[in-house]
């Protein structure tokens, strides 16, 4: 796909007397569309692209209880430097009593003397990250073959093992399990590197057996198995509303049996044997039930549960009725231990596990893109969990996950039951995007409301460009034109660690190595809308916008069929835009896109406006090419720029800069 040829600019604007080849902007201030939903913006995450383990959560041993693979020790290998020899092997004949731990590593370390060390290393995900002036929190399982051995030495060094970072002593191992910890805590004058691995050794010869070795940063919040900073304190700064969780394809497993299992992420570490991912990796449960939760918390938002509806993703389901009565009584308990008192049994166990306040719940989504179950069961499955959640939470609002409206908005509907929310996705290019920027005017104001749970323009890898930017800022438009029907949407993936074999799905929100993390244009775009709203919608029109030409895609033949006829050009608008106002404080947030590569000026008309202050704010996100991004080595190419915007009036001109979202904060005195 192109865009038309871009023309390089500086940023730059204009406040200008009208001219009569300019389009028309026109915004009626005396008029309310609609009532903007408090929880339009949020989040949505699932486990793809090592969004948790490798990323979010702030675990650094990759492989901590050894499951990854049953072969061989994935990501631990052997250290025997100076002439000591040892060797490593998975053992499952030695499990930690009373817990999940069933996998334990052991060492041989029979060939390590003084001064010939002997021990384990982890290389982490893609690296143990090393700051300086930094404490870690080390703890490990162990034990010992007959007599106590030690001392044992733990550390971060460098993957050669040529230089150590820190460094502890654990004096002695006994022959019985126990847990141990350490402190590692790095010099301040170290530079930054991912170059670096996870050690456990000993200069003493004998065996010992390892289990959940673990390696925590400092947190947000200083949490114990906590998440990153510096990712929490990106999603914070995009001021989300809510986050739905634990995710779409990860909430339903490959299977019934490996959809996300609530109940076993409970806990202390040691409960949590992990589980299978869709994505070709195994997830570790570090990031929980009540992990999601404290995320909520820590960020100030709501969560948004999804439960798991009887379909996997392979085509497994379960038909309604007395087989399907287990997973909704689980779905029961879940719900319970979110927001039941102490005094029940799961808020009980919710208290014990460290919160004994409930969580605030107010949205639960039933399943996850159940349309694709080809069996029909969705309908009666849906019948089923509704029914028996809202005669115990009466004040739940349930969200259907199939039955939403298509691209041309048609809807399949729910005969049994009227949902509270259609839950809709949409992964389109930035044309379509922008085609499509009008979906929800034309939705019906009675009935069920829309949650948009998934959507993106997926252009750029492994995070979006400037393009994805523009498409994603015009559907944003829309969405937040007609938040009286779309009272809540996310954008999907979130994350995606960007190191070589971390992606599975391209065009993402946030990219992160070991070391650190930034924002995509897509995710500038979002903050700015996000950050820069009012509770009122505003009625608005246009005239004069320019359209540009778009070839949409020809279907593929099938083998054996004539080639198809390409489909008709379409006519796209070039601007779009939204307007919001602030009922207290009366500013007006005027929001523009302009998807095309040269600079256009257009009028602004506030109609019925006679106290507009003089200067504004403007507030840009662009870039000189559509193809241009944020990366790991220029985290900062395309972020908002603001600038004062001055001249303005009820009427004004404003030129808006080739390829760019910007919003314009404009005072009323």
């Amino acid at each position: 796909m192109t865009k038309l040829a871009p023309v390089i600019i500086g940023l730059l604007y204009s406040l200008a007397p009208f001219a009569s080849a300019e389009p028309v902007l026109k915004i009626d201030t005396t008029k309310v569309a609609a009532h903007v939903s408090p929880m339009l913006y949020g989040l949505m995450t699932e486990e793809i692209n090592y969004s948790y383990d490798g990323g979010l959560y702030a675990e650094l041993i990759q492989n901590r209880i050894f499951k990854d693979d049953a072969r061989s020790p994935a990501h631990w290998s052997i250290v025997q430097d100076k002439d000591g020899s040892g060797a490593i092997t998975l053992d499952e004949s030695q499990p930690v009593a009373n817990s999940a731990l069933t996998t334990c590593l052991k060492l041989d370390a029979s060939g390590a003397s003084k001064g010939h060390r002997v021990g384990v290393a982890n290389d982490g995900y893609w690296g143990i990250p090393v700051t300086p002036k930094t404490s870690y929190r080390a703890s490990f399982y162990a034990k010992a073959d007959g007599a106590a051995q030690g001392p044992l030495t733990v550390g971060i060094e460098s993957s050669d093992g040529g230089k150590v970072f820190a460094s502890a002593q654990v004096a002695q191992i006994t022959s019985t399990w126990q847990k141990y910890t350490a402190t590692l805590t790095t010099e301040d004058d170290i530079p930054p590197s991912a170059a670096s691995r996870f050690v456990i050794s000993t200069e003493k010869p004998g065996k010992v057996w390892f289990n959940l070795v673990s390696l925590f940063p400092p947190t947000y919040h200083d949490r114990p198995n906590g998440n990153r900073p510096d990712i929490m304190k990106l999603l914070a700064e995009m001021k989300p509303a809510f986050l739905r969780f634990p995710g779409g394809n990860y909430l339903e497993g490959d299977t019934i049996d490996t959809r996300f299992p609530w109940k076993a992420t409970l806990g202390d570490l040691s409960q949590r044997p992990g589980h299978p991912s869709c994505w070709r990796y195994r997830s570790s449960d570090g990031m929980g039930l009540l992990e999601f939760l404290e995320w909520c918390e820590d960020l100030k938002i709501e969560p948004l549960l999804a439960i798991y509806a009887g379909y996997s993703l392979k085509g497994d389901h379960i038909e309604p009725g007395a087989t399907l009565q287990p997973f909704i009584d689980e779905s029961l308990e879940e719900i319970e231990y979110v927001i039941g008192e102490k005094t029940t049994k799961w808020g009980a166990q919710r208290a014990k596990d460290g919160h004994p306040e409930p969580f605030k719940l107010t949205y639960v989504e039933i399943g996850n893109e159940d349309g694709f179950d080809k069996s029909g069961s969705y309908d009666g499955r849906f019948t089923q969990f509704y029914d028996a959640i809202k005669a115990k939470y009466p004040g739940l609002q349930c969200i259907s996950t199939a039955g939403g409206k298509d691209s041309l908005g048609r809807r399949t509907p729910i005969k049994s039951r009227t949902p509270d929310l259609f839950d809709e996705h949409y992964y389109r290019n930035a044309f379509e995007m922008e085609d499509d920027a009008a979906h929800y005017d034309n939705y019906s104001r009675t009935g069920p409301k829309t949650f948009v749970g998934e959507w993106a323009t997926r252009e750029g890898s492994p995070t979006t460009n400037m393009n994805a930017a523009l498409g994603d800022a015009a559907w944003m438009t829309g969405m937040e034109r007609n938040s009286d029907v779309v009272v809540m949407s996310c954008y999907a993936p979130l994350f995606v660690n960007v190191n070589p074999g971390g992606m599975q799905w391209k065009s993402d929100l946030i990219g992160y190595n070991a070391l650190t993390s930034y924002g995509s244009p897509s995710y500038y775009a979002q903050k700015m809308f996000s950050e820069n709203i009012g509770d009122l919608v505003l009625s608005t029109g246009s005239e004069g916008i320019a359209v540009q030409t778009w070839q949409p895609p020809t279907r593929k033949a099938k083998t054996g069929e004539p080639s198809p006829t390409p489909p008709p050009t379409k006519q796209v608008p070039t601007l779009f835009f939204v307007a919001t106002k602030a009922s207290e404080k009366g500013t007006i947030y005027l929001k523009v896109v302009n998807a095309i590569g040269s600079a256009q000026t257009a009028k602004i008309d506030l109609t019925g406006a006679t106290n507009i202050a003089p200067e504004g704010t403007a507030i840009t996100l662009s870039s000189a090419k559509p193809d241009d991004s944020n990366s790991i080595s220029e985290p900062k190419k395309i972020i908002p720029v603001t600038t004062k915007a001055a001249g303005l009036s009820p009427q004004f001109s404003y030129t808006f800069t080739p390829y760019s979202v910007t919003v314009l904060v404009i005072p009323s005195r």
